[in-house]
């Protein structure tokens, strides 16, 4: 049988990352399954990295690299695959890779964020890599000297114009608001404005694309007077958000309609084990530092996940005899005080395994048996529910004995 990883992270950005450096260093056995030849995720596309808290230079690379080092000092495992498939077996889950690859976990971060959103006008597939790019720091020294166009207005799109313009002989950017109007904070604006490579046409929006082979004109439209005109440029960058790459997960967990996957502040998604974090999770900040606060929180909790769920099946579902489970919290006397009776009982001696559970420190068992009150008491026989008592007298225990 294959080996079965306490935890599985799909994606190795920074969220994936994260999740690994807390989950590796809290012993839990870790794989980083990474669909790219490089891990880093967005970031690693990016260049400058100037908001990552107490690291006020570096570039997103030297971050990145950094991030996977610490992840390896305290033992993740990192392998290449793009996931085709999660499938959710109660404690097990089961990853299966394009390439036939299959690995078992008990538990499941989902980091596999998101892809450069493309608007489909004509001419953007059919010079995509001859001219048409999303990347600037995988092709900027391809346009060394040239001219070009840049398609968007938000932060990553003037972030990346202010570094194309290191290399470029001049930037169009493309702004579909009213002169002076931009979706981009306003520090990267002012830079934007200041930096003398970078032109702006407003109220406008990109057409098409023309060439023989390779980008050679631009075609814009004025969307206020309908106006079409033509820019000569030698290449086209689009900046235009991002689309969650979650096709896999149709029918797992549950996605929003826009294919983020929902999950609670704990990163949970509607499958127990199965968390998601950073750009594919229904959030409002996609920054690298709530990335990373994402991947520890998920880490920390699917360790929690494994213990109680370890705890539960060798105790409960596993067990050579009948379970008489007690729901208690140390904030509600009435439920301490009946584990103190219970614990009176010489259960062990009356054949019953006898167990507490903090429904505080427990809620994923506590919700999958509806536990809305204490105490209650639960008995399971062959890890099935025989009987159920909320609140119970004396008699009433006795009676289920």
């Amino acid at each position: 049988m294959s080996e079965v990883y306490d935890l599985i992270i799909l994606g190795g950005g920074p969220a994936g990352m994260a999740s690994a450096i807390y989950g590796s260093r809290s012993r839990l056995n870790t794989l980083v399954l990474e669909a790219k030849r490089k891990t880093g995720g967005q970031p690693s596309t990016y260049h400058d990295m100037e908001n990552y808290p107490g690291v006020p230079e570096t570039t997103a690379s030297e971050l990145m690299e950094n991030f996977r080092s610490h992840a390896e000092k305290f033992g993740t495992e990192f392998k290449r695959g793009e996931v085709k498939s999660l499938e959710v077996n109660g404690f097990e889950k089961v990853v299966k890779c394009k390439k036939g690859e299959e690995y078992r976990a008990k538990s499941v971060v989902i980091a596999t964020g998101a892809e450069p959103r493309k608007l489909g006008i004509k001419g953007e597939e059919e010079f995509k890599g001859k001219g048409v790019s999303y990347c600037a720091t995988c092709d900027a020294d391809l346009f060394t000297d040239l001219d070009i166009v840049v398609v968007g207005n938000g932060n990553s799109a003037v972030e990346e114009s202010i570094y194309l313009s290191k290399f470029v002989n001049k930037i169009t950017m493309i702004v579909i608001h009213d002169e002076g109007v931009m979706d981009a904070e306003k520090i990267l604006q002012e830079k934007a404005m200041e930096n003398e490579k970078i032109d702006f046409v407003w109220n406008s929006v990109l057409e098409e694309i023309k060439g023989d082979g390779l980008v050679e004109k631009a075609v814009v439209k004025n969307i206020k007077n309908g106006e079409k005109s033509e820019l000569d440029c030698s290449g086209v960058f689009f900046f235009v958000g991002r689309v969650p790459s979650t096709d896999f997960l149709e029918g797992v967990v549950d996605l929003t309609e826009h294919g983020y996957v929902e999950t609670t502040k704990q990163m949970e998604t509607n499958q127990p084990g199965v968390y998601a974090v950073g750009d594919v999770r229904n959030k409002v900040v996609r920054q690298v530092i709530t990335a990373a606060g994402d991947g520890a929180t998920a880490a920390v909790m699917a360790q929690g996940y494994i213990e109680e769920e370890e705890y539960w099946q060798n105790h409960v579902v596993e067990a050579d005899k009948p379970a008489l489970v007690a729901f208690w919290s140390v904030t509600d006397q009435e439920s301490m005080d009946l584990v103190s009776q219970l614990e009176n009982m010489e259960l062990e001696d009356k054949g019953y395994k006898f167990l507490k559970i903090d429904t505080y420190k427990n809620r994923l068992i506590s919700g999958r048996y509806d536990i809305e009150e204490i105490p209650t008491i639960l008995k399971l026989e062959d890890g099935k529910v025989a009987s159920k008592l909320v609140k119970p007298e004396k008699e009433e225990i006795e009676a289920i004995i």
